[in-house]
């Protein structure tokens, strides 16, 4: 098992966070709740561009065994300037196996911070949980 003090975590600079939290408040405002992931994941990347941050989506997040590739496929939702890992959900309400996916793909990828981002609220002010490690 990987545990964060066994290696020096990317941490996001307080912009990068503010910008990203802001480019999901206006694409809930834009599209509302009720559509599918993949639709809020496509125009968070633009609103993303539109702000000039880098982002990649739907990266692969690899998992290793004493030093062997596990060959499984997770993939991290939304990754911000190599250090923001944000995952969207169209949930009721956000459980502990979400929470427990986010602090598992943040020590895969050896970041301090992640958001997951409900889109499925009232306001999108309700729907972001943040998780750092």
């Amino acid at each position: 098992m990987i545990r964060p003090m066994d290696f020096e975590l990317k941490e996001p600079d307080e912009r990068i966070v503010q910008l990203s939290l802001g480019a999901a408040i206006s694409v809930h405002k834009a599209l509302g709740p009720g559509l599918l992931e993949s639709t809020y994941e496509n125009a968070m990347m633009i609103e993303l561009a539109d702000r000039e941050i880098g982002a990649k989506r739907q990266v692969e997040i690899p998992a290793m065994y004493k030093g062997r590739d596990l060959g499984v496929g997770y993939r991290a939702d939304i990754i911000v300037a190599d250090c923001l890992l944000l995952e969207l959900k169209t949930v009721e309400a956000l459980s502990a196996l979400h929470i427990a996916q986010l602090i598992t793909y943040l020590r895969l990828l050896r970041f301090k911070r992640g958001y997951l981002l409900n889109f499925n609220c009232k306001t999108m002010a309700k729907g972001i949980k943040r998780i750092s490690i």
